[in-house]
């Protein structure tokens, strides 16, 4: 099996460069391989690689320049994704990708599921549920996974940034009335591997249906709750003089202004995701453990 994976060097391209290695040879484009910002320049690529699977884990992730920037984030997220699921079409590849939770207003007392309609509240979240159109517009055999919240044990994210400042601040005030699932990079790539194995059966047999899936790890948390758990954590893990923060306050969205408006709730219902391919969800938690430690492994701890 081929697998092409775009985005190669972010935080879920990088590992799912790792975690679809068992399935056969991978394929990891990066900017200068594929470019998102190009969408004509896809299909040659496609064509020149001739896939079995496309994976795309490239995407405009700038969540609040998005609000400057609408055109270009509908470009690498709409227009080239919608390039990427022709070019897959037409060689008879399946089709990955990734979207976000933000095509939801965050409005619903309870967790989403996929049959909920979206109603993005921000640039970035209408880039991406145009994505997840075009994808389905396409035609051709895909799967879409929302997911939310997501950091890895590189790159820039939020589980980094507050081990950086917990080093340094003895006081966080971090935002408590947002509710989500922290997902990790890792796990994403990891539960990806596994779907694709069984939808190319799928495909094999005849069986395969196209479908749009909510891909999270299990629970919910604030963000508060997220960086405190990560502060007990690397308590637990580092030396006593790496973590000056003694006390993490808890604040409201309107008292951390940002350009794009963020949702009061992002939580996914997995249910379908759990029903189609039968696979386990690691809690948040115990996720952020795994990358934690990953992280304290190599050294990495004091270059965030």
């Amino acid at each position: 099996m081929r697998l092409m994976v775009t985005g190669c060097r972010g935080q879920v391209g990088w590992e799912l460069t790792r975690s679809l290695a068992v399935l056969g040879e991978v394929i990891a484009c990066d900017r200068n391989e594929a470019d998102l910002t190009h969408p004509a320049s896809l299909k040659a690529v496609v064509d020149r690689i001739r896939p079995d699977v496309i994976v795309n884990a490239a995407a405009y992730t700038m969540v609040d320049k998005a609000e400057d920037e609408e055109a270009l984030a509908v470009t690498i997220n709409a227009e080239a994704v919608r390039a990427l699921a022709q070019a897959s079409r037409d060689v008879g590849a399946l089709f990955v990708h990734y979207s976000t939770e933000y095509v939801f207003d965050g409005m619903k007392s309870g967790a989403y599921v996929e049959t909920d309609a979206p109603n993005p509240i921000n640039a970035y979240g209408r880039s991406k549920l145009t994505g997840e159109q075009a994808v389905a517009d396409a035609a051709g055999d895909w799967l879409v996974f929302r997911t939310s919240w997501v950091y890895a044990a590189r790159g820039k994210n939020f589980l980094r940034t507050m081990l950086r400042l917990a080093s340094e601040r003895e006081t966080l005030r971090v935002v408590a009335d947002q509710v989500g699932a922290p997902t990790s990079a890792r796990m994403i790539a990891e539960l990806t591997a596994h779907a694709i194995r069984q939808a190319m059966g799928e495909r094999a047999s005849g069986r395969f249906e196209s479908g749009l899936f909510h891909l999270t790890a299990s629970g919910s948390t604030t963000w508060r709750g997220f960086a405190s758990r990560i502060v007990d954590a690397a308590r637990a893990l580092l030396p006593p003089d790496a973590v000056a923060t003694r006390a993490i306050e808890a604040i409201a969205t309107s008292e951390y202004p940002t350009p794009a408006r963020r949702q009061a709730n992002s939580v996914l219902d997995n249910g379908k995701f759990e029903r189609r391919f039968g696979l386990r969800r690691a809690p948040w938690d115990e996720s952020m453990q795994r990358v934690l430690e990953e992280i304290v492994e190599q050294g990495g701890t004091r270059t965030f």
